[in-house]
């Protein structure tokens, strides 16, 4: 989903990168909700949400001298990188244990077969997700939505790859399980 055709949304990062405060609010109303929903898919408590986006906020402001237009959508790109990176940094501060303890479970589970979604509506689905153990989430999105390959979710969490290729398996399983139970209820109503 891009917000802009090239020329207004290269404008506007050249705004941004001129200091203009018209287009920090132009920026910040049109980014606001997306790059929530993208910090929400790894950060589950929403206060500790809202600090990670402002956070994301100050480095998209302190870091927009560097980026560079590419096309249309490279801004929102390059934002959503920071809002990622800005989330994987407080989860491995925060929650630092929790991947340092990933490594030593990696017992493969069998797959469960991929349970029907076109009937539950996405944002079930998201809290679903968000639902995950921190490990499974973040291992979930970052292979899912950030398109990392197994290599790069372990070195970007300092873990292996084949836990982060287990972690991944187990996020699917619950999933799956999440959903089955969902739908199930859909169609059998107490």
């Amino acid at each position: 989903m891009h917000f802009f055709v090239g020329n207004k949304e290269e404008r506007l990062a050249r705004r941004l990168q001129d200091g203009e405060s018209q287009a920090l609010r132009e920026y910040y109303t049109l980014y606001a909700d997306y790059l929530t929903g993208v910090c929400a898919r790894y950060v589950k408590n929403d206060e500790d949400l809202k600090d990670v986006l402002q956070e994301a906020f100050l480095q998209m402001i302190s870091h927009i001298k560097d980026f560079r237009y590419r096309g249309a959508g490279s801004l929102q790109a390059w934002s959503k990188k920071v809002a990622v990176n800005e989330s994987l940094k407080y989860l491995r501060q925060r929650h630092r244990h929790e991947f340092e303890r990933l490594d030593e479970d990696v017992v493969d589970e069998e797959e469960v077969d991929d349970p029907d979604i076109k009937d539950i509506p996405s944002e079930v689905l998201h809290q679903m997700i968000r639902e995950l153990p921190t490990g499974y989430r973040t291992v979930f999105n970052l292979y899912v939505f950030e398109n990392k390959s197994h290599q790069e979710i372990a070195e970007l969490l300092g873990i292996k790859k084949d836990t982060s290729c287990s972690q991944f398996s187990r996020a699917k399983n619950l999933l799956a399980k999440k959903i089955t139970a969902y739908n199930h209820s859909k169609l059998h109503p107490r």
